[in-house]
C-alpha cells in the first residue's frame, strides 16, 4: 500500500496539481493587490472619493458612519459594497486568466486537422 501511495504521489498529475495550487495562491495575492491598490482607488476617484467596499445599508434603520461601526453596534447590514468588490475581483481574475491562457495557447504546437 505504501508503494502504491509513493507511485501515486510521484505521478506528474499530482505534482502538477500541487504546483498549480501554490502558484494559484501567489497569483491570487497579486490580483488582490491589483484590485485593492490600483483599480479600486481609481474607481473611488471616478466616484469622487466613494469607498465602494464600504457601502452598506443598516437593517435597523439607524445611520452609521462606517460598516465597522454598524457591525460593532450588532445590527444586521446589507454590505452590498463588499459584494460589488468581490464581483469586480472575480471579473478581473477571470480576465487575467483568460489573457494568460490565450498567450500560453500561442506556444502550443498546432495539431493537424483530421
Amino acid at each position: 500500500m505504501i508503494g502504491e501511495f509513493r507511485k501515486f504521489i510521484a505521478q506528474g498529475n499530482v505534482l502538477d496539481l500541487a504546483v498549480g495550487i501554490i502558484i494559484g495562491g501567489a497569483f491570487g495575492k497579486i490580483v488582490n493587490s491589483l484590485v485593492n491598490d490600483i483599480i479600486m482607488p481609481l474607481v473611488g476617484l471616478a466616484l469622487r472619493g466613494v469607498n465602494v467596499a464600504g457601502q452598506f445599508i443598516a437593517l435597523d434603520g439607524n445611520s452609521y458612519t462606517t460598516l465597522e461601526d454598524a457591525k460593532k453596534a450588532g445590527t444586521g447590514v446589507l454590505a452590498y459594497g463588499s459584494f460589488l468588490q468581490s464581483s469586480l475581483d472575480f471579473v478581473i481574475i477571470a480576465f487575467v486568466l483568460f489573457m494568460i491562457i490565450k498567450q500560453a495557447n500561442r506556444f502550443k504546437p498546432k495539431t493537424a486537422a483530421a
